[in-house]
């Protein structure tokens, strides 16, 4: 199994997909932390994005290193928690992100993770694969 917390923790940034009643719409969105088989991100209640994932939880994060080896596809459910401890992690752990909403009670604030499911790769050397969770 490819260790794709590590891979997410280097390369942060990524495109986000979410489905809407007009189909597929991407994103850019920064990964978080993860946790085993959860994979952790925020938004604002007030953002499409938001009212897509309550609606169709389906999602997909892609990111990939510099050299593109590899690309990784996260793959799952988006689950939306109030926990204040992950809340409170995700300002403390990234300063932009505690400059806009400032404190875990923000009514706006949320976290969402990823239940993954599956994660696909592709590099170069070892082509596409696949992963089951």
């Amino acid at each position: 199994m490819i260790d794709y917390a590590a891979i997410l923790k280097a390369n942060p940034n990524g495109v986000l997909a979410t489905q809407d009643g007009q189909g597929v719409k991407t994103r850019v969105f920064q990964y978080l932390f993860a946790d085993g088989k959860r994979v952790y991100f925020c938004t604002n209640s007030e953002k499409p994005v938001f009212k897509q994932l309550a609606a169709n939880p389906h999602v997909s994060f892609c990111t990939y290193t510099a050299d593109f080896n590899p690309v990784l596809s996260i793959n799952g459910k988006a689950v939306f928690t109030e926990d204040g401890a992950l809340k409170l992690r995700a300002l403390d752990e990234n300063p932009l992100i505690k400059h806009i909403y400032g404190s875990p009670d923000n009514p706006i604030f949320k976290i969402f993770y990823i239940d993954v499911k599956e994660i696909e790769t592709f590099s170069i050397a070892e082509g596409p694969k696949s992963y089951k969770l």
